[in-house]
């Protein structure tokens, strides 16, 4: 199955994103299909190939869950965001015990 996420780059410190295309059990660093843009989460900056992306959603890749946010936040999909990262809630007898 195809997936469309994100491939880390860049020096330590300073790193930067690039959206691809690849077979979802395969290793971040390793081969990809396509490269559908980059994002530089520090200073929030992205460029996303609108119509690439489309074009593999409709063959069947799935985008991770950080990457779903980040196109519909680019406007290539129209879906509601996903929470990614959720607070734990806490029951009322471990906070009293806490």
């Amino acid at each position: 199955m195809l997936a469309i996420k994100l491939k880390r780059v860049g020096k330590k410190h300073q790193t930067t994103f690039r959206v691809i295309v690849a077979e979802r059990r395969s290793k971040l660093d390793g081969r990809f299909i396509e490269d559908l843009g980059w994002v530089n989460p520090h200073t929030d900056t992205f460029e996303i190939k609108k119509d690439l992306v489309k074009k593999w959603i409709s063959q069947g890749a799935q985008p991770t869950n950080t990457v779903h946010n980040l196109l519909v936040k680019a406007g290539a999909i129209n879906a509601p965001k996903i929470a990614v990262h959720k607070k734990s809630k806490k029951t009322k007898t471990a906070e009293a015990s806490a």
